[in-house]
């Protein structure tokens, strides 16, 4: 039978506790809880109401996600196992529980409008067995779509993700946004599957799917597709029609969250898990079979003792600033801080530059609407696609430090934080403050101002020879120049609109950069010093595990000869014990 991982950890806690090494008990510890708080995070995505809460209150069996037509997500919902209902309101300044009938007014965006509440996430436990599983629902609101202001959150969210659906309706194939999105998120998440929803009300839901698969085998997409009926599968919840409930195409879809998500975050708790036993209990044998050559070859202690001195100090140098995973970490953090800065910057200012050249075509106050909306998602694309950027280049330096500081043992490295919060949250929208307008009014005040100067100066002259004030040449010098001053006045209001919009595009976009680049520097800085604590740490255990090593061989000098041999004999059971912990853990 199988060992658990709870259990592999109780038994490597007994079999090291007569060692006293609380460094290494602390590893076992800190493994421990670890796996206590193991969840699967499951993100649910999608664009503006195509099912996403459906099917999360499908996957659930409970209503947990308000629905309805006029009815959208305004904040986070976050849906995972309690053994009682309950809702806590998540704030940056606390947590709150609330009634389970008011989820509603907090999570949906016609009692939260604009979350005025100020909402992190709104928590949501339930007693369901796949939710015991350990798997948690993140229904993210889809309010303005993807590429949106409002998906940067679930853009930064996708690194600290463990699984993501993307939930699109049959009423069209994919849009552009959907697959670059769906590129992205298989750049930094292990596990991404489509869902096509509302199939009970697209005849043609089948010829959407297969264009679907299509379009994601032309985009190089590897994803698994299902096509669900969340309407269906709520009346075969309501009435337990099994044959209702197959043809809502749920069923395979649970079954991939079970195999595929939560069985592979049961596989990688595991590995890491007996990683973290085999290397405390290897460096408790390691330290007993030096001990047990030494008693064996008394001649030869000297020598085992250079090797081991000699092996102390390697240890102790990896400690060292100089040490080479210490230079790997610091320069390579530096080099991406400054690459991940210039890439953004890059994209800012292709941004800015095809913005700028869209405002000078004509007047912005004509495509004010759209541009704001275009420059906002354009934007909002250039932080994603950095932020996914630099999550890959930070893991991959995670790797490198690894390789470093051990190049013949793969280490296990820490969770690591390469995850960014919603760098777009403290971002004013971009506006541009009211101009001056010209109506009609103003057009008719400009002329007469012109023609009236025209009209006097050209009848003053006429006057000369005879002609009267008014005359055929003073009134077409009026009308001539009239005009001239209308098409003067509106050229200049227009260039000062192209100049306060190019004004307020600028100071959007600095913001914007202030923001996201404070985020990635917070993100790197969290990286380094998360990497450098767990290898000075597994450092220091080496070093402890050597010069305990070190001393049992010069103990071994002056042992007497039945002092040795009893020694010997404790050595071997030690060992032995050991070796069947080894066994049992690895089953």
């Amino acid at each position: 039978m199988a060992t658990s991982p709870q259990r592999a950890i109780e038994l490597a806690l007994a079999a090291i506790k007569r060692y006293e090494r609380p460094d290494l008990e602390q590893r076992l510890h800190q493994a421990r809880a670890r796996l206590a708080d193991d969840q699967v995070r499951l993100l649910v995505v999608g664009e503006f109401k195509q099912g996403k809460s459906m099917l999360v209150n499908g996957l659930v069996g409970a209503p947990v996600c308000p629905v309805s037509d006029d009815v959208a997500t305004a904040v986070p919902t976050v849906v995972r196992h309690a053994e009682t209902p309950v809702v806590t309101l998540v704030r940056a300044e606390g947590r709150t529980e609330v009634p389970l009938e008011e989820l509603p007014r907090f999570a949906a965006e016609e009692g939260n409008p604009g979350n005025r509440e100020r909402l992190l996430h709104v928590e949501v436990g339930l007693p369901r067995p796949l939710l015991a599983e350990g798997l948690v629902l993140v229904d993210t609101p889809g309010v303005g779509g993807l590429s949106s202001v409002h998906g940067a959150a679930t853009m930064a969210a996708l690194p600290s993700a463990d699984a993501v659906l993307l939930v699109s309706d049959c009423s069209q194939e994919y849009t552009a946004p959907e697959l670059e999105f769906l590129k992205q998120a298989m750049a930094v998440c292990p596990n991404v599957a489509c869902v096509l929803t509302k199939t009970d009300l697209y005849p043609e839901w089948r010829s959407i799917a297969d264009r679907d698969r299509q379009h994601l085998a032309d985009a190089g997409i590897k994803a698994e597709v299902f096509t669900v009926s969340s309407t269906l599968r709520w009346h075969a919840l309501q009435t337990g029609d099994q044959e209702v409930n197959t043809e809502s195409g749920y069923p395979p879809l649970v079954t991939y969250l079970r195999k595929k998500v939560v069985a592979q975050a049961d596989l990688l708790a595991r590995r890491s898990t007996l990683h973290d036993v085999l290397t405390v209990i290897g460096q408790v044998v390691d330290s007993l079979r030096a001990e047990q050559t030494a008693q064996e070859n008394p001649e030869s202690v000297q020598q085992l003792i250079r090797e081991l001195t000699e092996a102390e100090q390697r240890a102790a140098g990896l400690k060292e600033r100089s040490a080479r995973w210490q230079q790997t970490l610091s320069d390579g953090v530096a080099d991406l801080n400054a690459d991940v800065d210039y890439d953004l910057r890059d994209r800012m200012r292709e941004i800015v530059r095809e913005a700028e050249d869209a405002l000078l075509a004509g007047d912005p106050q004509k495509i004010w609407d759209q541009f704001s909306v275009w420059a906002q998602q354009a934007v909002t694309s250039a932080v994603s696609a950095n932020s996914v950027w630099a999550t890959q280049r930070a893991r991959w330096l995670a790797k490198k430090v690894a390789e470093h500081f051990d190049s013949d043992r793969e280490q296990m490295l820490p969770a690591l934080r390469v995850g960014t919060s919603d760098p777009l949250r403290s971002v004013p929208e971009l506006a541009v403050r009211e101009s001056d307008k010209f109506g009609i009014g103003s057009r008719l005040l400009t002329g007469l101002r012109g023609g009236y100067g025209g009209l006097l100066m050209f009848g003053l002259i006429g006057s000369v020879i005879g002609l009267t004030l008014i005359n055929p040449i003073s009134v077409g010098a009026a009308l001539l120049l009239g005009g001239k001053g209308i098409v003067d006045e509106r050229k200049r209001i227009t260039t000062k609109r192209q100049n306060d919009c190019k004004v307020a595009l600028r100071k959007y976009v600095d913001d914007v950069s202030f923001h996201a680049g404070k985020d990635s520097r917070d993100m790197l800085r969290g990286l380094q010093r998360d990497l450098r604590d767990h290898f000075t740490t597994l450092a220091e255990q080496l070093k402890r595990s050597l010069t305990e090593s070190i001393q049992a061989a010069q103990k071994s000098v002056k042992a007497s000869h039945g002092d040795r041999d009893a020694r010997l004999a404790e050595i071997k059971t030690e060992l032995a014990a050991l070796e069947r912990v080894v066994k049992q853990v690895t089953a």
